[in-house]
């Protein structure tokens, strides 16, 4: 895929947000409307196209901790307020090079989180759980090899003391199994068919109705691999 060989090329072992969210969306996994904007001069015709409100993000392959960088603006309701925060966000980026996400808001009650670790002797890891400020705390989490059938998925989803955020509990929707069954396959694909592949973060997968989305999103590559 030549956004992982472009980042060996380069030396990096992590892609950005953006990146790693192009590398999602070509498996079929469902992700943010955003535009990645480099100039103030750009910010208007993006935020028209995404729609307010909006987040804000810097995004870089130098930056994974966006929020103790003080590198994100939720809410942002108008072109005045994304102006301001993208020239904060620009000035709190220091030297990483890159530019400023403009991304819808997803609003959501039910946070989880999908991720992919290599393991050094059994090989892809697809990992399923709570996320958000959760995923730290509770660690209420679930593994399975990849490649996935949709069995695994299914089960993997009813494996975690907190299987209930995905049925229908005060008001919200049952979440649509399917679809997330689907997300936990293709993440395993991932795995599977990018052996540079070291880690996948997606959290949070933030569920917009009955749908997940993912929010947030970090690849971890192993320039050592072959």
């Amino acid at each position: 895929m030549s956004i992982i060989e472009k980042a060996r090329q380069e030396g990096r072992t992590t892609l950005s947000e953006h990146e790693s969210k192009q590398i999602l969306t070509a498996y079929g996994i469902p992700v943010t409307k955003e535009i990645l904007v480099h100039t103030p001069e750009d910010l208007p015709k993006a935020a028209e196209q995404v729609g307010f409100p909006l987040v804000m993000k810097g995004c870089s392959p130098d930056v994974t901790h966006k929020t103790e960088s003080s590198l994100i603006r939720l809410d942002v309701r108008d072109l005045k307020e994304a102006k301001a925060a993208f020239d904060d966000i620009v000035g709190n980026m220091a030297a990483s090079k890159g530019g400023v996400l403009v991304q819808e808001m997803v609003k959501g009650s039910r946070e989880l989180m999908v991720g992919l670790t290599r393991d050094p002797q059994f090989g892809p890891c697809v990992m399923f759980g709570l996320g958000g400020i959760f995923t730290e705390i509770l660690k209420d989490v679930s593994f399975r090899l990849a490649p996935l059938e949709p069995r695994d998925a299914r089960e993997m989803m009813r494996e975690i003391s907190g299987h209930r955020i995905l049925d229908a509990i005060r008001g919200m929707e049952a979440v649509d199994l399917e679809k997330m069954a689907g997300i936990l396959i293709a993440v395993g694909q991932v795995g599977v068919e990018n052996p540079l592949v070291k880690e996948i973060d997606v959290n949070p997968l933030i569920i917009r109705g009955n749908s997940p989305v993912a929010v947030d999103a970090l690849i971890v590559l192993d320039n050592n691999g072959t």
